[in-house]
């Protein structure tokens, strides 16, 4: 990647299946830009082909960007880059990007993350993992939930991620970060 190279497009990975997130992607494509956004499914078929070097678990629990030329922004910087593609919130992601708009922009992003674990824990908005019933809907009962992208809510063990090609279980799951 060239550090140097002009951002002319951005791809926003965001997570279909949180209802902040879908909201903020509607928001987002309501916007004047300056830059052009791309909003992709965190995880979907598309992100894993357009991306393959990124880690894709990663790329659902926090938001990524991906510039044109193969910038990755995570976190408070991704928020940022894609507040600098939009023609009327320029301005604030110059603001942003200093070192006191930074501990903000974290603040923020720490702050969506708060809100969805808890819309999890409330049984609230969101769908279940494998985009079956609303999250207030599902019936734990004992049942594994799995999501196409490789994450599955065991009742006893939580959040384990198997890997594609590691389905006969010579691979070892990851926990969820938060977990």
């Amino acid at each position: 990647m060239n550090a140097t190279a002009p951002v002319r497009r951005l791809t926003v990975l965001y997570d279909a299946e949180c209802s902040l997130c879908a909201f903020l992607r509607d928001w987002l494509l309501r916007q004047p830009k300056l830059v052009p956004l791309e909003l992709v499914p965190a995880g979907s078929e598309e992100a894993r082909g357009r991306f393959p070097g990124l880690d894709h678990g990663a790329t659902l629990d926090e938001i990524t960007v991906v510039g044109d030329a193969g910038q990755v922004y995570r976190g408070p910087a991704a928020w940022i880059v894609t507040l600098w593609a939009l023609r009327e919130h320029r301005p604030l992601a110059h603001r942003l990007s200093t070192p006191s708009g930074a501990r903000l922009a974290r603040g923020a992003v720490l702050a969506a993350a708060k809100w969805r674990g808890a819309q999890w824990n409330r049984g609230q908005g969101g769908r279940a993992p494998g985009g079956g019933a609303q999250w207030g809907q599902a019936q734990w009962g004992g049942r594994v939930y799995r999501r196409a992208d490789g994450w599955a809510y065991h009742p006893d063990l939580g959040w384990t991620y198997t890997a594609p090609g590691c389905a006969d279980g010579t691979c070892a799951p990851r926990r969820a970060p938060g977990r």
